[in-house]
């Protein structure tokens, strides 16, 4: 079923209370394949890890689980969504382990060299231009640091077809692996998953020495 073009857009930057409630649902929706997410990341104790993109902020609570000696920081764009996150992670925050600000992945507020894992699920399809967004992420990656980029690849119509192409711009396995490349990631792996009757790829890089 075609999703209409202001949903679609809260789902772009979800705001006042329709976004609260579709974030509600996404975080139902998003739950297994997040899981997926996590497990591709290989966390250690003691990692830093980024989320980009968190909304609800249900997985950021997951991977600080997976980081009790380290930290988890997340940015999203929308003010609805820090203000979610923030409530279900305060205890994190409060203890030091967890940091949720808005932001935008073209411009990260953290220096360069920082992350051993990153992540970025169903964020692909809003990046005007992918390339900053993914320069950006190699930036404040250690080296032999990962990253994990989720995404609805453009071969599954039946996905594509649901959502508007004004708001939403679909790429190939192959193009998000040479977008990846260009932006100077190694060791590019794609895996494909089919979660909830939808194709999901993950690409899993190594930012390398």
């Amino acid at each position: 079923m075609r999703r209409p073009e202001f949903i679609a857009r809260q789902a772009s930057c979800p705001t006042g209370l329709l976004g609260r409630f579709l974030a509600w649902i996404m975080a139902a929706e998003t739950a297994a394949v997040n899981e997926q997410a996590l497990a591709l990341l290989a966390c250690r104790p003691d990692d830093h890890v980024l989320e980009v993109g968190f909304g609800h902020g249900r997985t950021l609570a997951r991977a600080a689980a997976f980081v009790p000696a380290g930290f988890v920081a997340g940015i999203d764009r929308s003010e609805a969504m820090v203000r979610m996150a923030r409530h279900r992670n305060r205890q994190g925050i409060k203890e030091g382990r967890v940091a949720v600000q808005r932001a935008d992945s073209a411009q990260i507020p953290y220096p360069g060299g920082c992350f051993d894992r990153v992540y970025a699920m169903h964020t692909l399809y809003f990046w005007p231009d992918p390339r900053v967004h993914l320069q950006e992420i190699h930036r404040v990656l250690k080296p032999g640091a990962r990253f994990v980029l989720g995404f609805s690849p453009k071969e599954d119509e039946r996905t594509v077809v649901n959502f508007p192409a004004t708001l939403y711009r679909f790429y190939t396995s192959d193009e998000v692996q040479g977008l990846l490349a260009a932006a100077s990631f190694t060791g590019i792996e794609m895996v494909r998953s089919r979660v909830a009757s939808r194709d999901i790829v993950f690409g899993i890089v190594h930012r390398r020495a």
